[in-house]
This record gives C-alpha cells, structure tokens and sequence, in this order.
C-alpha cells in the first residue's frame, strides 16, 4: 500500500498518531517549542513539554489546542506536519490520507479550522470524525447496534458526553471542563490555603501521584515545591490526598453535571438500555483514582472505565479509516 492512512487524536495534553496496518506509533504530549526570532519549531511532543515555564526569551512553549480545539492554527499545523512527517518519511509519492477526531459540540469555524489545518501539514485527503463516536468504536462498544450506549470520553480539555445508537450520535454534550481544569484547582486550592504557586506541570504530578475523586481510606501524602507568594522564595509544603479531593470535587461534578444533562435527554428506550449496559468512561482523565465510582454515586448508572482508556479515541478513529465506506454518514471530509 503505497498512501499511508494515519489517524490523528489532536488532544488538549496528548496527541496521538496510528497507522493503518501498524497501530500506534506517536504518543506525546501537545506541546510545541517555537523560536521567537525567526518561528521555527525547535520541539515537540516530551522534549517541548520540559521546556514548558522553563524558556528563555527566545524560545516560547506553548500548547497549540486549548479546550479540545485549536487555539493557535500556525502552531498546530507546524505540529501536524511534524507528526504526519515523522510517519511518512522525507519522500513521499503520495499524499497520506488523515483522519482526525474533534469535539462533537465544536462549531462549524473549529471544524475548518481543524480540516484546513490537516490539508496545510500535508495530507491528500482530510477527513473528521466527532469524538464520542470514534472513543465509544475504540472502546469496543458495538455502535452498529439498534440499542443506546453511553460513553464519556474526559479529555484534557473538554469532556464529551454521548449516546450512541444504530452507528451515529443521538444527543450529546460537550463541556469544555476536564483534565486542565483539574490541574488549575489544584493550584488555585495550594494558593489559598497553603499561600504556594506551583506550575502546570507540578499540579498534573500531584493529580497523578495522589489525587482521587473519593476519600481514600488511607490517605495519602506527598511534599510539594513552589514559590510562596507572601515572600516570593521557594519553599515545600506536605500535601494529602484529602485536599486534593477537596480541591478538585467541584470541577468532577460540574463534569457529572454534563452527563446528567445527556441522560435527562435520552428518549425513554434507549435510557432503558443505559441502564443496563451502564456508562463507558475513557480519554486520560477518567483513569482518576475512583472517578467512575463517583460517577455511579452522582448518576446512579453503573460506571466502568474502558480498556486503555486514553487509546479508546485514536483507536476508534483507525478503525473507521480502515473501513471507511461503512461510515461515510457519520465523517466529514475535505480532498
């Protein structure tokens, strides 16, 4: 097969890249290293996201998508081309063929932004895919199926809340409240109480070392460095796993909130059918310590994170490329 077909989850904190016939071949995270002087990508993926708060006044990191869109297209489609690059080689006869996922609630001006973006980097044909429908395909669930099915995909910047039937979308609900903002509670929570600014990449560290949406039976603890803000010196605070749940409890419920809506939505038969077969969780934030038995609490439908959540999307969206006849409805594409 001379055109490689790759599909593309551009995601607020992680992009990932699968080739058709391969499988996953990019994970990293959306962070690019730009040179102030002249605009050229200086790095990507892991080797940009260290440099992140840490640049000198000629380089600037930054993060190309903000609430599972694009906010910055230049930035992005140097990204693109970086990665769709990094699968296709120097030479390529042909244009590879891209499919990448978006949010389902995004408007019309995101989704061109987003094609234009993938046709730019260099790719043949674009094609997109909304995301709840491509995660609930990764995570297994049979989307073909005349019944309801519930997925929650929780990224780093939106969460998307779908049910899924006869291979499309019935309603869904897209809150543009997920990872980051997890992140940024953590740090509003140390200003406040312990008078310490930490960084981005500190506050994710202490979501993933001790954080949990539900008290732990034995609480956990872990030191932290910051800078104080009364003084402006560094200086390290002991931090437990119960202020984190404290710190982060209203950012998960207004993301219940958003699945709540979805459910209250559904047409009677198919809220049966949830019931039933419960909700699907997936996307990196939902492997949060005890999130889906919080979700279970607050809903009352059973939850359960699906198998390698944060493969669930970019999965999916591969299997839809292979097989893209059978889901001409459900894309949106570009030559």
């Amino acid at each position: 097969m001379l055109r490689k077909n790759i599909a593309i989850d551009l995601g607020t904190a992680n992009t990932l890249v699968w080739v058709a016939g391969v499988g996953l071949i990019v994970n990293e995270p959306t962070v690019v290293a730009i040179s102030s002087e002249d605009g050229k990508v200086v790095a990507v993926g892991e080797e940009a996201k260290q440099m992140l708060g840490r640049t000198p006044e000629a380089l600037t990191a930054s993060r190309p998508m903000r609430d599972g869109v694009i906010a910055d297209y230049q930035v992005t489609e140097a990204m693109l081309r970086y990665f769709i690059g990094k699968v296709v080689g120097r030479f390529q006869f042909f244009k590879p063929e891209v499919m990448v996922c978006v949010p389902a609630g995004c408007t019309q001006v995101e989704r061109r932004a987003a094609l234009d973006a993938t046709m730019s980097a260099g790719a043949g044909h674009a094609y997109l895919i909304d995301e709840p429908l491509a995660a609930a395909i990764g995570a297994g669930i049979p989307v073909s199926a005349p019944s309801g099915h519930m997925i929650v995909d929780v990224g780093g910047g939106s969460t998307e809340a779908a049910v899924i039937s006869l291979g499309g979308v019935v309603n869904h609900k897209s809150v543009r409240v997920a990872g980051n903002k997890i992140d940024e509670a953590i740090q509003i929570y140390l200003k406040k109480k312990h008078n310490l600014i930490v960084g981005d990449t500190t506050a994710e560290d202490i979501k993933l070392k001790i954080g949990s949406a539900t008290p732990l039976v034995k609480e956990e603890k872990l030191e932290i460095s910051g800078r104080d803000l009364v003084f402006g010196l560094p200086r390290s605070v002991v931090i437990t796993s119960t202020e984190v749940t404290e710190a982060i409890k209203p950012v998960l419920i207004q993301i219940i909130g958003g699945v709540k809506g979805v459910l209250e939505d559904t047409p009677p038969e198919l809220a049966a059918d949830i019931i039933d077969k419960g909700i699907v969780m997936s996307g990196g934030t939902s492997t949060l310590r005890n999130f889906d038995k919080l979700m279970t609490e607050e809903t009352g439908v059973p939850a359960h994170v699906a198998d390698e959540p944060l493969l669930s999307v970019v999965r999916g969206t591969g299997l839809v490329l292979e097989n893209i006849e059978l889901w001409k409805r459900s894309i949106t594409n570009k030559r």
